[in-house]
């Protein structure tokens, strides 16, 4: 038995010699009888005989009781508890503590005392807390390419885990976008203060304002040398002597320390990261890592940002500038259109006037976002005005639109999408009030009556234009009285954050109530359109507005005559006669012309009956001869003593245009004159006829 005392009086004396945690013993009453401080030099006569409350005044002693009576109440060992509080001898310095009670029962009826093991855990606590907070700026930080966002989101993760207070500025360019330059900055360059964590430790700037940081102050030394740093603050600081009004905030609520970090990406300077302390312990070297490294991830979201935003301006600005100019008054429709490019995609539309008062309406849709989509959408735009004014049908323009947008995704270095584009195409004829539909993977047009009800027109769904399907697209011809509404639009109309495919149809079915107001005028029924549907921010967005209008009668003849040549005399007085009735007698002579050189060549050269027909639309005068030959004509140079071949340049000299429109029974030439007023000029009809270039088909 001896042995055994002297055994564990050897054990108790190792473990208070040299345990390296703080082991405490305490009596029946809670007063300390013996302990080891674990090398923290704590006088003994502060410790003997007092309570535990007694001698950690920077703890809270509420707590500290609480895990006392837990103990004794349960008879239990307490282990691992962690308690926080501050140091009492190192000012803004806030200790973890690891506290396990252990019961020590006593013999008879005697309270029982307790042991208590204290681990000073605060390094350790301060790295996991490090830690956590770099957890959370890479969990939370970069979850849009929207600067600001990027910022608040930062100031979030830092405050109040790792800071009292946080700000972002950025350098200010004049834009929403932040800017980045190399090299050291000017001190005279403003910065943007983007977000902040709002702070009795605020400095004086507010949300929004843009205007340069005192010099020299750490803010322009960060800027100049892009070194992050540590700052102590106190009231005689030399640096604050730069602005003592603006920083008297930051004295007020008793800032102690503060960090300034360069947000920096690919060698440029995109604004500063400022976190402040004035509750928490300061700020030493280890935080400074922590700030450069939030700062560093944060700098690459923020440029990541600023290359979208830059990339979103010039695709945006590309898309408007290759967008249609002003719309020509048209006798086929009245137009109205809204374009939203909130995301800079491919999204387009255009009016294209065609041969014989028609019109074309088209509205399409490139796949993907930015500068490339805008390139395509142009593209694309132009090769489809350029085959409309063709005048092909509608089926063929859109198979060789299809053909140059397969060899635009060939061309495509990110050639992985499905398909190029989708297009939508109505032809409006306003003499006979047909109208023409077919469209490439994109939504159907809707069509509102003149009294405001909608019309199901099934345009039937062909391939979208570049997925290489092979398919065929399917016009539909419906005549459609004057005054009825054509609403081409995109897809992005009726996407809302949110909205799902069946919300669409439902969007779509709004969109046709909406429209069902024919009577409010058309710019006006377009920005109402877009108040009631509220299409997305994040997507682009088109509705092109048509209301038809029908030619008067009266303003078209319409002959058709023998393929024999003596009706050419016939067809010219026909026109004298036609022109006259209009009040067009300055036009006969070249009319005449004009009508004689086509005729003959169509009884020439053509097929069957030849057609012949005046239109006269506002300030113009158009002709057509219309044969069932398929054959077009062509020019050629005639030599002096050739007897024939120049009706064709003829009638080039003396239109301001003129082309073939083929059909799947026939094709017409027609000729376009301006009706300005001015009476012909008899030497260009002697100078075409004497011109050695000449024409046949």
């Amino acid at each position: 038995m001896a042995g055994r005392s002297i055994d564990d009086a050897a054990v108790l004396a190792a473990l208070f010699a040299g345990s390296p945690q703080g082991l405490f013993v305490f009596d029946s009453e809670q007063k300390v009888t013996r302990y080891h401080p674990a090398g923290r030099g704590v006088p003994p006569d502060d410790i003997i005989g007092h309570s535990a409350e007694d001698f950690a005044p920077g703890f809270d002693r509420a707590e500290i009781r609480a895990l006392i009576d837990e103990t004794l109440a349960t008879g239990e060992p307490l282990r691992g508890r962690l308690v926080r509080g501050r140091s009492p001898s190192v000012p803004h310095r806030t200790l973890a503590l690891e506290v396990s009670l252990f019961p020590l029962h006593g013999t008879g009826d005697g309270a029982p005392g307790l042991v208590a093991v204290v681990e000073d855990v605060t390094e350790r606590q301060e790295s996991a807390a490090r830690l956590a907070v770099l957890s959370t700026v890479h969990a939370i930080v970069g979850s849009t390419l929207e600067a600001r966002t990027t910022a608040d989101e930062l100031v979030r993760a830092l405050v109040p885990a790792f800071a009292d207070a946080a700000s972002v500025d950025l350098l200010d360019d004049g834009r929403d976008g932040p800017c980045g330059q190399d090299g050291p900055r000017p001190t005279s360059l403003p910065l943007r203060r983007v977000s902040f964590a709002p702070s009795a430790a605020e400095t004086g700037r507010k949300e929004g304002d843009s205007r340069p940081f005192p010099f020299p102050t750490p803010y322009t030394q960060v800027l100049n040398d892009r070194e992050a740093r540590v700052v102590r603050v106190s009231p005689d600081a030399p640096w604050l002597s730069a602005d003592p009004e603006g920083f008297a905030p930051m004295i007020r609520a008793n800032v102690h320390s503060m960090i300034v970090a360069p947000l920096t990406a690919r060698d440029s300077v995109l604004g500063l990261l400022t976190l402040y302390r004035n509750r928490t312990d300061a700020f030493d070297e280890a935080d400074l890592d922590v700030a450069r490294q939030a700062a560093s991830t944060a700098s690459a979201h923020l440029d990541n940002a600023r290359s979208y935003h830059r990339e979103h301006t010039v695709a945006t600005a590309l898309q408007r500038r290759l967008q249609p100019g002003a719309i020509p008054e048209l006798s086929a429709v009245e137009t109205a259109h809204v374009y939203l490019p909130e995301s800079a995609g491919g999204d387009w539309f255009d009016v294209i006037p065609l041969s014989g008062t028609r019109v074309a309406l088209v509205v399409g849709e490139v796949a993907g976002h930015g500068i490339e989509a805008a390139a395509t959408m142009g593209q694309l735009r132009v090769a489809l005005r350029t085959l409309a004014l063709q005048d092909l049908e509608t089926d063929e323009l859109l198979t060789r639109l299809d053909e140059v947008a397969a060899q635009l995704a060939s061309a495509s270095a990110s050639a992985a999408d499905a398909h190029v584009a989708t297009c939508a195409i109505t032809v409006y004829d306003p003499v006979s009030c047909h109208c023409t539909m077919v469209r490439a993977g994109h939504p159907s047009p809707i069509v509102i009556d003149p009294d405001g009800s909608p019309l199901t027109v099934d345009v039937p769904q062909g391939p979208p234009l570049g997925a290489g399907s092979g398919r065929a697209f399917t016009p539909i011809v419906i005549e459609l009285p004057p005054g009825s509404l054509l609403a081409h639009f995109t897809n992005g109309l009726l996407t809302a954050d949110g909205r799902d495919q069946g919300d669409r149809a439902a969007a779509a079915r709004r969109l046709e109530r909406v429209l069902a107001t024919t009577t409010q005028p058309l710019q006006e029924l377009c920005d109402t359109t877009v108040y009631r549907v509220a299409p997305s921010r994040h997507d682009d967005a088109v509705l092109l507005l048509a209301r038809t209008q029908a030619l008067p009668a009266e303003r078209v003849a319409d002959w058709t005559l023998p393929a024999d040549a003596s009706v050419v005399s016939t067809a010219r007085l026909l026109t004298d006669r036609q022109l006259a009735a209009w009040d067009l007698d300055d036009a006969v002579f070249t009319t005449e012309l004009v009508v004689s050189e086509l005729v003959t060549n169509a009884i020439r050269y053509g097929k069957g009956p030849v057609r012949l027909r005046l239109i006269h639309d506002r300030d113009r005068l158009l002709t057509e001869v219309t044969d069932a030959s398929s054959a077009s004509p062509h020019l050629r140079h005639a030599r002096e003593s050739d007897e024939g071949g120049r009706g064709l340049y003829i009638v080039t000299r003396l239109s301001s245009r003129w082309g073939v429109r083929h059909s799947r029974r026939d094709k017409t030439i027609w000729s376009e004159q301006q009706l300005d007023g001015a009476p012909a000029d008899p030497s260009v009809m002697l100078d075409a006829v004497d011109m050695s270039a000449a024409a046949e088909p």
